[in-house]
């Protein structure tokens, strides 16, 4: 609640009419006089009487607005409701009773806004409230008392209870404040843990034994072609290098270790060399050509690219999500 003006809207709930005044109307008629927009909000069911005796006073406090909780639904629905239809910036809390105190705070820390409920310092021993200011305001409030005769009787600045205790309205209006929880900052994924030599030499191994059945299949089948509407189309060598890329990439994605990748690469790069060059019968697995020339520079390219590629920062992990409230 920071008095700035018009931009605030402040939702005000209260358990039965006269509480408002009370408990907060130094702070309504000081909101409205910042140009706030105010709205207080019931959970008893009004009489004729009770909802002129609210008119009454909350005109005395510069305020108008005002409703009953609505019936039919649970407490923290109907309040998350009102919060949505105002798009109140706070929620003010006079209710003494548990549930709907509880039902409101819920609601409000569940739209991310903060709740300060009326306390006086006899009910927080210990605790750090909000204080406001409500000097300028007190005739408002002493006015706005006056329209509850049923519930008390006010004199100069004395509240004198049906029940017979007494009370003295001061300039001060204190509220404990409660502000939603902050979610929990993402945490950084955990790195794996490091390979141990023996474990990288058996991944290194398998990483060679994998790049050369690859450059055995890949000039295998890097020379077919798909011929469409006349048009030869290279998909052998296509195949080839997707293949390779997905192969490099995902061992560097995967294990994390240029190691391996480079033992996979190595594996790759020296079958395709050997089964380029002419065989002793004077057989070529890959002929001249530009088939040939691209598969025998391509897959080197995609090797240093995925080599010479920064290390990937640890993805961000989000926080757990337990069970709604």
């Amino acid at each position: 609640m920071v008095m700035s003006g018009s931009g605030e809207r402040i939702l005000f709930v209260h358990d039965r009419p006269g509480d408002e005044s009370a408990l907060t109307g130094g702070t309504i008629a000081r909101l409205r006089a910042d140009g706030a927009r105010v709205v207080v909000l019931y959970a008893t069911t009004l009489t004729e009487t009770d909802a002129a005796a609210v008119q009454a006073a909350l005109a005395a406090l510069s305020a108008r607005s005002w409703h009953e909780l609505p019936r039919g639904l649970e407490p923290s629905s109907a309040l998350h409701n009102e919060i949505d239809e105002l798009g109140a910036t706070a929620l003010v809390v006079g209710a003494v009773d548990d549930v709907l105190r509880d039902a409101a705070t819920v609601a409000a820390h569940a739209a991310g806004l903060p709740v300060f409920l009326a306390r006086t310092v006899r009910q927080s021993p210990g605790q750090r409230l909000v204080a406001i200011d409500v000097g300028a305001q007190l005739e408002q409030k002493l006015r706005a008392l006056a329209h509850f005769p049923a519930r008390w009787n006010v004199t100069d600045h004395r509240r004198a209870l049906v029940d017979g205790t007494t009370d003295v309205i001061t300039d001060t209006e204190t509220f404990l404040q409660t502000n939603a929880p902050h979610p929990a900052p993402p945490q950084l994924a955990s790195r794996p843990a490091r390979l141990t030599l023996a474990n990288r030499s058996l991944a290194g191994l398998g990483g060679l034994l994998v790049g050369i059945l690859f450059g055995v299949l890949g000039t295998i089948a890097h020379q077919a072609t798909l011929t469409l509407f006349g048009i030869a189309l290279p998909i052998g060598l296509t195949i080839a290098f997707v293949a390779i890329a997905a192969l490099l990439l995902g061992l560097r994605l995967v294990i994390g270790d240029r190691f391996v990748v480079g033992l996979a690469a190595t594996g790759l790069l020296v079958t395709i060399f050997v089964l380029s060059l002419r065989g002793s019968g004077g057989s070529v697995l890959v002929p001249a050509g530009l088939p040939g020339t691209l598969w025998t520079v391509v897959p080197a390219l995609i090797a240093a690219f995925v080599l010479a590629w920064p290390k990937l920062p640890p993805r961000l992990r989000a926080p757990h999500q337990g069970g709604g409230a």
